[in-house]
């Protein structure tokens, strides 16, 4: 006799991923406004909040990972970009501190939708912890990007994004050396995901990294340069 409830294995394009992409924009869209809405003092009460739901869910699931049971070196350690992304978004949440603020932007608002719009997932579909967790991670950054820019009215400059450029590009090289010690491939650094994405179009190792780099630099130029361009044109204006 076949079981009653069989195990489904997530397929990108499916339901639950639709569903997710949903959540990405009604989510943002919904903070926004919220922020805007409530003032300071209730911001930022709220943004403490969040991040402290944030750290009691993927705290307990990065140290889940890390268990025996589940340990695998080619994916329980916090070395994807998401992981440092989701960890970033907490602090600037609790701080607002500008150096976190900008990497959450940046990160939120460009790397992270790209993960979620393909993403490298071979796990069983929702409610599985491990789907959970992935779609988690990716989706409280967005949010917390969203969260802080448009009802909290942070923004980055030129400062921040040399900055943020800086941090990722140390980031890659390092997790770079250590999949090359380790055998292992965090950040897709050293071959490409089996599943479609972006990189397809960035041709092979290692040119795929230097395209990366190339074309994340001018899409967080583009993102950066609306709002320098209104703090310049407000300085102009006459008394």
């Amino acid at each position: 006799m076949e079981p009653l409830l069989v195990e489904r294995t997530f397929t990108p394009y499916g339901p639950s991923h639709w569903v997710l992409m949903g959540l990405i924009v009604v989510g943002s869209v919904v903070l926004a406004v919220l922020g805007r809405g409530w003032g300071a003092v209730a911001s930022r009460r709220f943004a403490r909040g969040f991040a402290l739901v944030m750290l009691a869910f993927l705290v307990p699931m990065l140290v889940y990972r890390q268990l025996p049971s589940q340990w695998d070196v080619e994916v329980s350690l916090p070395l994807h970009l998401c992981d440092l992304a989701w960890m970033t978004a907490a602090y600037a949440l609790w701080t607002r501190s500008q150096w976190a603020y900008a990497l959450t932007y940046y990160w939120g608002l460009t790397l992270t939708p790209q993960a979620m719009i393909t993403p490298a997932l071979d796990a069983p579909d929702f409610p599985h912890l491990d789907f959970i967790d992935f779609w988690a991670q990716h989706l409280v950054v967005v949010w917390a990007a969203a969260f802080l820019t448009w009802g909290m009215d942070m923004r980055p400059d030129w400062r921040d994004y040399w900055r943020s450029v800086a941090v990722t590009f140390a980031w890659g090289v390092a997790v770079l050396v250590f999949n090359e010690w380790a055998g292992t491939n965090y950040g897709f650094l050293n071959s490409k995901p089996e599943n479609p994405s972006l990189l397809d179009l960035m041709g092979g190792w290692p040119w795929y990294l230097g395209v990366e780099l190339v074309v994340g630099m001018a899409a967080w130029a583009l993102v950066t340069w609306p709002w320098t361009r209104q703090r310049v044109q407000g300085m102009a204006k006459p008394c």
